[in-house]
């Protein structure tokens, strides 16, 4: 009997959610998504430290001798998380997720000019645009820039989506993927409601992207559907079907080493029979909706400020490696 793993993608596009390049060679996804938590951590990986070096001592060439450590971090941490994404690029065949700042995530003008210096990073290196996602967290302001960069031709990643506001919004506005998170609204409702578990079809991340799914196949929306943020394999199991799953290499590791009958969950046919309302998201619906839901309010200002925190970690981390390599 086959292990889930291989079953999974037969049906759904496996992405590693990782910058563990080891991890992505051993499990051979067709994509690969990164943000600012894992560029940290694994920038503090020694099997990683010469991609760091590299970085590093290519900003100071870049900026001269005389210029003050600062300015030299500053730029090496705008090219960290494409030095990543290259090397990424050497192992998977299809995309990788390379994301903005994310204290960006409120300005619709800065998203798109980080948008479009990333890509221009990767082309500069040779790599097509059709391989890079541009991923920018699901605020509204976000949502307006990666339009913009979507009719620009730049595909663009919303991560941070936790509620059905958030995914018709980025369909109706022509968005290439997004990222709903499912673990992390398990997180949510275990705390709120006191309970320890959730049987996985009752698991409110997996009842959320099942939603998104069926909305979006319902209504002809090219839009595709990537969950993310899992905490155990029933969520992914449950999931078998979506059009993407991007997941960390310990659960690809149990899913790989579990064997068993994998059925297919979610049916693109079978959404197009549902009777579902449908919904016209422009800023005012997005914002009272946003409003009316506090897991969704929550959980994407947590997520941004958690992403924030990585990022100024990272930087810390750029600036004593500088001092060491410059000693």
């Amino acid at each position: 009997m086959a292990n889930y793993l291989d079953q999974l993608k037969a049906v759904t596009v496996a992405v590693a959610d990782t910058g563990d390049i080891g991890a992505i060679e051993k499990f051979t996804p067709r994509d690969a998504t990164t943000n600012p938590s894992l560029i940290t951590a694994a920038a503090q990986m020694p099997q990683y430290q010469a991609i760091v070096d590299d970085t590093l001592k290519g900003a100071r060439e870049t900026v001269g001798a005389s210029a003050p450590a600062s300015e030299v971090v500053g730029l090496a941490f705008d090219r960290l998380a494409v030095s990543f994404g290259l090397k990424i690029l050497e192992i998977v065949p299809g995309r990788v997720s390379t994301e903005v700042d994310a204290r960006l995530s409120y300005d619709t003008d800065a998203t798109i000019a980080k948008g479009r210096d990333l890509i221009a990073q990767y082309e500069a290196a040779g790599v097509s645009k059709e391989r890079i996602l541009i991923k920018v967290a699901a605020t509204w302001e976000g949502i307006m820039a990666a339009k913009v960069l979507e009719e620009e031709g730049i595909h663009t990643n919303l991560t941070l989506v936790f509620g059905l506001h958030q995914a018709i919004a980025c369909a109706e506005n022509g968005i290439t993927l997004i990222s709903p998170f499912v673990g992390r609204i398990l997180d949510w409702y275990k705390k709120d409601t006191g309970r320890d578990s959730y049987a996985p079809a009752e698991d409110p991340g997996v009842v959320s992207v099942t939603e998104i799914f069926n909305y979006y196949k319902k209504f002809g929306f090219t839009t595709e559907v990537m969950g993310a943020s899992f905490r155990n394999i029933g969520e992914i199991t449950e999931l078998a079907g979506c059009d993407l799953l991007t997941i960390s290499p310990a659960l690809l590791d149990e899913l790989q080493s579990t064997e068993g009958n994998l059925p297919v969950k979610l049916d693109a046919a079978k959404a197009k029979a549902m009777d579902i309302a449908e919904i016209n998201v422009d800023k005012a619906t997005f914002d009272k909706m946003h409003a009316e839901n506090r897991m969704a309010t929550e959980k994407l200002d947590e997520g941004i400020k958690g992403f924030e925190k990585a990022l100024v970690l990272l930087e810390e981390l750029l600036a004593g490696r500088l001092a060491e390599l410059e000693a």
